[in-house]
């Protein structure tokens, strides 16, 4: 049996060598390893790909929350909601821009922002949520475009670890993930379920005005060569990323299905058993399964961590500590006990290795190795 990975780029990189390094050599031999003929295909395709009006490559998907922030006009002391329970990042841009981010709780069963909490947290100080999409599904964005609507706010999705997922609407119209709020973002990060060979990232909208402003933001504030309209940054994709990203595109939907099959194969190994509960599948959202996170119920998850070590299965834990009780985002606001949903998650959550080129092999012992010891 091959062996066991988190996340497996080198078997997943040697089905499309050929393609991928050609795309490389191309970049190598025209020089134009910056804002090249490569960036801007990628660009049009993705935009094809998301049926969305502007995609814009920036340098990764902190820059790219980052930017869609600035492009807003907030002014310090606003306050933008997030979820508690998820990768810093989103808040972090939030501080780091001077405004105010105001956590909330998440939902058990999807791990998603919890709707309820955002309408609760809403003050006249509010101006825009920013819902991530957690593990690869899409929060309630139905909901959550409503309560902006009546709330005059904006939103931004951090769509970093649900590219490809869609989202269906009450009306029957589907969305993808990072086109339905103001302003999406993702992360190009090798891992995730469309990633490079090095740091990226892109900002989505069909905002015209927010486009030519997020373009503008991303290149030094300059939309002409040394005149600086707007306090910018410099964040930009470079060519040989977006070379690797442009043919890795093309097998996006292959990506998705193969990670759907192997939590499929997760989901019917351990759907009768009471002590692990498998993900939740939105109804209004596919997933993607950037992660394949379960619950667990009454075991203890470290010694289930060290004893899978043992027998060369790794496993996660995403995230052992919510964003409210990390040390650098101590706030008089929040205790211990304020987001128990949240706090709940990160004590009983687990997730096993899932990626595109695990086989059926690897699949059947990685939960039959869990199985026997919970």
């Amino acid at each position: 049996m091959k062996q066991i990975q988190m996340v497996d780029l080198k078997s997943q990189y040697d089905k499309i060598k050929s393609e991928i390094d050609a795309g490389i050599q191309e970049v190598l031999d025209t020089t134009t390893f910056i804002k090249g003929s490569k960036v801007t295909d990628f660009q049009h395709n993705m935009e094809k790909y998301l049926a969305v009006k502007h995609v814009i490559p920036v340098g990764n998907g902190t820059d790219a929350l980052q930017i869609a922030l600035m492009s807003l006009d907030l002014q310090a002391g606003d306050e933008v909601i997030t979820p508690t329970f998820t990768f810093i990042a989103t808040a972090e841009v939030v501080a780091l821009l001077g405004l105010r981010p105001v956590l909330v709780d998440v939902e058990f069963d999807t791990f998603n922002i919890s709707v309820e909490a955002i309408k609760k947290a809403i003050t006249p100080k509010t101006k825009a949520i920013a819902p991530v999409h957690l593990f690869g599904q899409c929060a309630n964005m139905q909901e959550i475009m409503q309560i902006a609507k009546e709330n005059n706010l904006y939103v931004v999705e951090d769509a970093c670890q649900s590219i490809g997922a869609e989202y269906t609407f009450d009306n029957g119209q589907r969305m993808q993930s990072g086109t339905i709020g103001h302003i999406g973002c993702t992360s190009f990060f090798p891992s995730k379920n469309l990633g490079c060979y090095g740091d990226g990232g892109a900002v989505f909208t069909n905002d015209d005005e927010l486009a030519e402003k997020i373009r503008i933001i991303s290149n030094h504030g300059m939309k002409v060569r040394y005149y600086h309209d707007l306090v910018g940054v410099n964040s930009r994709l470079d060519s040989v990323q977006a070379a690797v990203l442009d043919v890795k595109l093309k097998y996006l939907n292959n990506y998705t299905e193969a990670r759907q099959r192997a939590a499929d194969f997760y989901d019917s190994a351990f759907k009768n058993n009471e002590k692990i509960i498998i993900p939740s599948r939105s109804a209004k959202s596919s997933h993607v399964f950037h992660q394949y996170t379960v619950k667990l119920k009454n075991v203890d998850r470290n010694e289930l961590q060290k004893k899978l070590q043992e027998r060369a299965v790794p496993a996660m834990i995403y995230y052992p500590v919510p964003l409210h009780l990390q040390k650098a985002y101590t706030d008089p606001r929040y205790k211990a006990g304020h987001f128990p949903v949240a706090e709940a998650l990160c004590n009983c959550v687990l997730s096993l290795p899932m990626h595109t080129e695990l086989d059926e092999e690897q699949l059947e012992y990685i939960t039959k190795s869990i199985i026997e010891n919970i």
